[in-house]
């Protein structure tokens, strides 16, 4: 058992009634796993607001609470800590109470609105390949070397964080490869974490359901940059016209990344193929399986995180020629009757551009290409009318239907989207609201040739609909009704 004074190290304390010089168990800040000689942690939430629960904890069994208000009525014999932020509080705790693991592995964070998944998957699969110990925090999964966990947010609690970058610890892992979103960083998810250095890959429209304006999406991001120590590095895409920002104020060795700008790292795309791109880097040619100018950008963070960190360059060129897509990153299928059909996480406005102007580059103009696309629910509303502009714009049909509609009536949903069409482009335009009857649609549609886009899950092997999760996979649904097609 550890002392609860031993993980407030490095809490800001503003007021303390009980003794800290005592024994606990282990750390929650959900109350329903509060047991005898717990510590609970109250954080305020969007939705649900821990103090309500602290009756609850400590009738459970907890002997000290954490909370932004110490209670009225207070319990003998329970501990009560005020501090400023609960979140913060708890991510330093988490950290200190698991020995604060990220000081042991060199960490490394990927944040920008696009790219993130790709990035920190493939510097995964390409340091194992290399002979490391290496461990993975993404939106797909948690590796801990050869161990998978499941996660469900792009930046996990930072109990989950602390606890499996522990393991990592214990399974002799020397590098971590870490997903950072801008919520996790907004809810201080990240705060005791060391990070041996950080990448930005870029900032498009996203999340301003959340953070309520694109300066206050910019700056938590730039924040993750501002924290890093003289010792780390800095990284970040300067084609992109917030690169420089995140730049600003950090104490970290900076470098640059582009295609098209002066930078420290620089690529250009030679050739661009359906099984693949052909890119120079700096004197150095490299084919790569990975398609379009987006993943251009990507294969570019790799090379240049694989340099910083003191793998050889030759290596590194051999290994990025090795690596395979991720899941739900423009992976395709070709039927026998020659229809690709490709399955892309894009779910936001920038994202279904990039995909679609990538399969631009790629077809011959003979083929018609079929978006299929949805929003989320429960997110950024403002995004809708331009995702339905920007597939129906640049799609010879596009078929609107249901992403994860979540809480709202996906036929609002797609309407929402509808009112970005523009009108020349109505008579294009599609509205299926059931996804699978969508993805057989398009696959009807289809002549030999064409190309089918299914954007926005991606990898996501489930939609939700009013809090119920059911299982479907695009991947396999769209290859399933293709093969039934070839019959």
């Amino acid at each position: 058992m550890k002392l609860l004074k031993d993980i407030l190290y490095g809490v800001g304390l503003t007021a303390v009634s009980g003794s800290t010089n005592v024994k606990m168990n282990k750390l929650c800040f959900d109350s329903r796993n509060v047991g005898l000689d717990d510590v609970f942690v109250a954080v305020r939430g969007t939705l649900v607001d821990g103090h309500d629960y602290i009756d609850k904890a400590i009738a459970s069994g907890a002997i000290g609470i954490i909370c932004e208000s110490i209670p009225k009525q207070l319990v003998n014999e329970v501990t009560y800590v005020e501090v400023e932020n609960g979140n913060k509080a708890l991510a330093i705790m988490a950290s200190n109470f698991y020995g604060n693991p990220s000081r042991n592995l060199k960490l490394i964070g990927i944040t920008g609105t696009n790219g993130k998944t790709t990035i920190s998957s493939l510097l995964y699969q390409l340091f194992k390949k290399a002979g490391f110990k290496v461990g993975l925090l993404s939106t797909i999964k948690i590796m801990v070397d050869d161990k998978e966990y499941a996660t469900s947010h792009t930046t996990p609690d930072a109990l989950t964080i602390n606890k499996h970058l522990s393991l990592m610890n214990e399974e002799g892992v020397e590098f971590c490869f870490m997903e950072v979103s801008s919520h996790g960083i907004h809810q201080k998810r990240t705060e005791g974490l060391v990070f041996e250095g950080a990448v930005f890959t870029n900032l498009t429209h996203d999340h301003l359901d959340y953070h309520k304006s694109f300066a206050e999406y910019r700056d938590t991001k730039k924040s993750l940059f501002d924290n890093l120590s003289k010792k780390a590095f800095a990284l970040t895409n300067v084609d992109d016209k917030n690169g420089l920002v995140m730049l600003q104020n950090t104490k970290a060795k900076k470098y640059t990344y582009a295609l098209k700008s002066y930078a420290d790292y620089r690529a250009n795309i030679l050739e661009n193929r359906f099984d693949g791109q052909l890119l120079k880097i700096g004197d150095d040619e490299l084919w790569t399986k990975l398609i379009g100018h987006f993943n251009a950008y990507n294969v570019l963070a790799i090379y240049a995180t694989a340099d910083l960190l003191g793998l050889e360059k030759l290596e590194i060129l051999r290994l990025l020629s090795e690596l395979e897509n991720v899941d739900g990153r423009f992976q395709y299928y070709i039927s026998k009757e020659k229809i690709t059909a490709i399955v892309d996480y894009a779910h936001t406005p920038d994202a279904l551009k990039n995909v679609l102007e990538t399969i631009g580059t790629l077809r011959t103009g003979n083929e018609n290409v079929i978006t299929v696309v949805g929003c989320g629910g429960d997110r950024d509303k403002s995004k809708r009318p331009v995702m339905g502009n920007i597939a129906s714009q640049m799609s010879d049909k596009a078929i609107f239907t249901s992403d994860n509609p979540r809480t709202e009536t996906p036929s609002v949903i797609i309407e929402e989207m509808e009112a970005g069409v523009q009108p020349q482009n109505v008579r294009k335009v599609l509205s299926i609201e059931n996804r699978k009857q969508a993805i057989k649609t398009a696959c009807q549609l289809a002549m030999a040739k064409d190309i089918i886009l299914i954007a926005g899950k991606g990898h996501e092997s489930y939609q939700e609909t009013n809090g119920k999760r059911v299982d479907f996979d695009d991947f396999k649904i769209v290859k399933e009704v293709l093969k039934s097609l070839d019959k």
